[in-house]
């Protein structure tokens, strides 16, 4: 069934709105069940954050066409989960230096994933990860060699299992709207007849932990949760009128794939972690009651969440991390201490979650989509 969500007119109509909304669910970038042989203790802590699905990771390197040793067993656990009932998205990536970037690589990494598809029942595919940042993606190959890795992995994997979701992933920073724009004329250049994707992946992470979610930045090469109609529009200018849906038609949406909010680890807890924060603006898990507003973990969790309900064609958004990383110089934040243990933000995120999955939100009170801002 279709939720209705009222929407307010910060699209143009001046008035709200019911609508008819595709599901949308919450997932977390998790990668824990890699190590542990039985999963379920895991799952019933997705199931208590009301978690649709899990983001897995698997790493590759050029010449694989199958996994190796240690990747089956990540698969096979992966495989444990989906028997559990539970969604797993599956994404797999390596460094700049392994990119598929020829078509020797390009079949060997479609042949990789074929081979993966034909013995484990995913249902979510991320090609590679932020292929516009020059962290996991060579710059001098740029949009065109994407383009050709999405196309024919996109053939490939939709002759093995018609109804797979194919989804890119595209970074905050980097310009990934000119990076879109390029994708797009690659793919007219080339006359494709058949999509690249099922979904448009973006990790919109604010500039800065303490940076609110609806912040719309001027800087074009910026793409926030806020610039979602600038990354819209390079879609829509980019594919328009060809046999790629946009997102908003049919199945095809946009998941925000990466997002979170780092917090300072208290004293406590420094023992189970290693070297120094990085983030000066790392967040409280939640702010101290009175004095005026402040951002936290849970009001930066809650906003943001809050924000992709209401925001047009958006049908996911992935929390990262569910469990902190070691190192502080990593990411703090999940939604749990390094030690396992819930933060104060874990009710208020478990209670934003219920909120937006079920039942209506009313957009009009949301900031970024028609409500007002808090006052500082």
């Amino acid at each position: 069934m279709l939720a209705l969500v009222p929407l307010t007119a910060s699209a143009g109509s001046g008035r709200a709105e019911a609508v008819a909304r595709e599901p949308f669910f919450v997932g977390v970038v998790d990668d824990h069940s890699k190590w542990l042989a039985y999963p379920d203790g895991l799952i019933q802590r997705y199931r208590d954050l009301g978690m649709g699905a899990v983001r897995v990771s698997v790493p590759w390197k050029r010449g694989q066409s199958r996994p190796a040793k240690g990747q089956t067993l990540t698969l096979h656990r992966a495989a444990v989960m989906i028997a559990r009932g539970q969604r797993v998205v599956l994404a797999v990536y390596g460094k700049p230096s392994e990119a598929p970037v020829t078509a020797e690589h390009r079949s060997q990494y479609c042949s990789f994933l074929r081979h993966v598809l034909r013995r484990v029942p995913f249902r979510d595919v991320v090609v590679w990860n932020e292929a516009n940042s020059p962290q996991f993606w060579p710059k001098t190959a740029g949009a065109p060699a994407y383009e050709a890795l999405l196309s024919r992995c996109w053939r490939e994997l939709h002759a093995l299992r018609p109804n797979v979701n194919v989804i890119g992933s595209t970074a905050v920073n980097h310009d990934p709207a000119r990076f879109i724009r390029r994708l797009g004329a690659a793919y007219r250049q080339r006359y494709r007849s058949r999509p690249l994707v099922d979904t448009f992946g973006h990790n919109p992470y604010p500039l800065n932990a303490a940076e609110p979610p609806w912040t719309r930045h001027a800087n074009p090469k910026v793409v926030g949760q806020g610039d979602l109609g600038r990354l819209l529009r390079a879609i829509s200018r980019a594919f328009s009128g060809t046999a790629q849906p946009l997102p908003g038609t049919g199945r095809t949406t946009v998941w925000y794939l990466e997002n979170g909010f780092q917090t300072v680890v208290p004293p406590e807890k420094l023992r189970y972690y290693n070297g120094t924060e990085t983030d000066p603006f790392a967040l409280p898990p939640i702010a101290p009651v009175g004095g005026p507003w402040a951002p936290d973990q849970a009001r930066q969790l809650r906003a943001a969440l809050l924000l992709a309900r209401c925001q047009p064609a958006v049908g996911a958004y992935f929390n990262f991390l569910l469990l902190d990383e070691d190192r502080l110089a990593g990411w703090q934040s999940g939604l749990l201490y390094r030690d396992g243990t819930p933060k104060a933000s874990y009710n208020t995120f478990r209670e934003a979650v219920r909120v937006v999955t079920s039942g209506e939100v009313n957009c009009a009170t949301v900031p970024g989509a028609g409500g007002p801002l808090p006052s500082p």
